[in-house]
């Protein structure tokens, strides 16, 4: 059944792919009005993030937010789709780095990379900084449950020497990298919700109190990574621009949780520029009425 799904869908991703950036626009704005106005993908769960956090904002505020979110998700799904065959050149152009020159340095220093960032802007093209710089490209991600378009992602980042790993195998995939003087750059997700009961750290993420995934920092400590964090800027439609911050070039220099909680400012920061980039169909402050303790208790 899983190979009949990819091949029946396959083909028509193929399709969107190669279409020039206007229509596969042109197409995005098609799908936002089948996602939002026809079927309201996660509405309220967007609604309530968006109310929840920004208690300050009338509903015509919302109601803005909430429609500019909606049509930059459509862009970033076909931005991924586009991924089966943009060319080098074209990712280039399309995805920039203001200062790459910051992890080249860090490379010139022998020192492996952990790159932080959040749902937000657009993480899909990243990996075109593989064609900037020489360490081994590594992402951590969820399986997909199709092993066909799992295996079809993979090869997608392999052609930029980018592995993607998953949450279980990647502290032992880092830790054999590091046996074998393998220099690495591995791209962390940090902003989804844990499952509380493992949470180690709480923290305040737009003033509500959550648990907070410490994984990147931890590994960042047990194989003195550096740690940098990302900040991506839409500058059109189409069109992004790469930012990264040093959070810690000897992370155990830093007390526990405090690399974790600065990366935490700066998506606050990134989300109150430009609210609409953010995931809003993550449910990421359901836990928002527990505490450590409740969970202790259990």
């Amino acid at each position: 059944m899983q190979f009949l799904v990819y091949i029946l869908v396959y083909p028509f991703l193929w399709l969107i792919s190669i279409l020039p950036f206007r229509l596969l626009y042109a197409f995005s704005d098609v799908l936002y009005l089948l996602i939002f106005r026809i079927f309201g993908y996660r509405k309220k769960t967007v609604y309530s993030n968006l109310r929840l956090v920004f208690p300050e904002k009338s509903e015509q505020e919302i109601t803005s937010i909430t429609k500019k979110f909606y049509h930059h998700l459509c862009d970033m799904m076909v931005e991924a789709i586009k991924s089966l065959t943009i060319t080098e050149t074209e990712m280039r152009k399309h995805f920039t780095f203001s200062n790459v020159e910051l992890i080249q340095n860090l490379e010139n220093k022998d020192r492996s990379v952990a790159l932080m960032c959040a749902h937000y802007g657009s993480w899909e093209w990243i990996f075109v900084l593989q064609t900037y710089v020489k360490s081994r490209g590594n992402a951590v991600y969820k399986r997909l449950g199709n092993k066909y378009f799992d295996r079809m992602v993979k090869g997608i980042r392999a052609k930029y020497n980018s592995h993607l790993i998953s949450t279980k195998e990647i502290a032992v995939e880092l830790i054999k990298l590091k046996k074998n003087s393998v220099n690495s750059i591995t791209g962390f997700v940090s902003d989804q919700s844990p499952k509380p009961w493992k949470a180690f750290h709480w923290q305040e993420f737009m003033n509500i109190r959550v648990p907070v995934h410490t994984g990147a920092e931890m590994l960042s400590k047990r194989l003195d990574m550096s740690v940098v964090f990302f900040k991506v800027k839409r500058l059109k439609r189409g069109y992004y621009e790469c930012t990264f911050e040093l959070l810690a070039e000897h992370p155990k220099d830093f007390k526990d949780y405090e690399i974790t909680d600065k990366f935490l400012k700066l998506v606050e920061q990134q989300i109150h520029e430009a609210p609409q980039y953010y995931l809003w169909t993550h449910k990421r402050w359901k836990h928002k009425d527990k505490s450590p303790e409740d969970y202790a208790k259990a």
